[in-house]
């Protein structure tokens, strides 16, 4: 089955070209809007690094459109581990997952031993990251220190023609970003 998306199969298919060629998208998320890009491809990732401002030992968010696709994730973790995490999908929690194969680029995952992943309930952005094929990095679209884009002028504000695609589209009806939760520990930190 389809998922129903606000975003055009014309732009989705144009997201996905530009994701796949090393570009830089702007999208709605659940509460603000988000950079995404291929997280295995290090130029595309140092190029939102250096958009934000932020340091790359700080690491970026996963955002994936199922399980399946951040499966290889959960595969070497205990079973307790895989159900905790599965707990708060689809929806607007991320959730920091040891990387005991380490099979997500430093660059991605930062200084970190784990990796931040949310599988999304928003219908755009799981659509989006169906017609990618993959998960993508999902940051605020904002430079560090400054608020996050909540329209699309403010993207444009931000990055003016620095990225290679605006999607068009509606936030998700949240308030904050994504609470972010330790499965090892059940700390929140954000």
């Amino acid at each position: 089955m389809a998922l129903i998306s606000p975003i055009s199969d014309w732009h989705l298919s144009l997201a996905r070209q530009v994701i796949h060629t090393g570009g830089v998208i702007a999208y709605p998320t659940e509460a603000v809007w988000g950079l995404g890009c291929n997280p295995w491809d290090r130029q595309a990732v140092e190029r939102i690094l250096e958009l934000k401002q932020r340091p790359v030992e700080k690491g970026v968010i996963l955002v994936a459109a199922s399980v399946d696709q951040i499966r290889f994730l959960l595969d070497p973790l205990p079973p307790e581990l895989q159900r905790e995490a599965a707990r708060h999908w689809p929806g607007p929690v991320t959730c920091l997952l040891p990387d005991v194969r380490e099979q997500v680029p430093a660059w991605v995952r930062g200084q970190h031993r784990s990796i931040a992943v949310r599988v999304s309930a928003h219908p755009g952005v799981r659509a989006l990251c169906e017609a990618a094929g993959m998960p993508l990095v999902s940051t605020s679209c904002n430079p560090a220190g400054r608020p996050p884009a909540r329209q699309p002028w403010h993207v444009r504000r931000y990055f003016g023609d620095q990225l290679d695609l605006i999607l068009p589209g509606r936030l998700g009806g949240n308030r904050n970003p994504s609470r972010i939760i330790d499965i090892v520990t059940g700390q929140q930190l954000r």
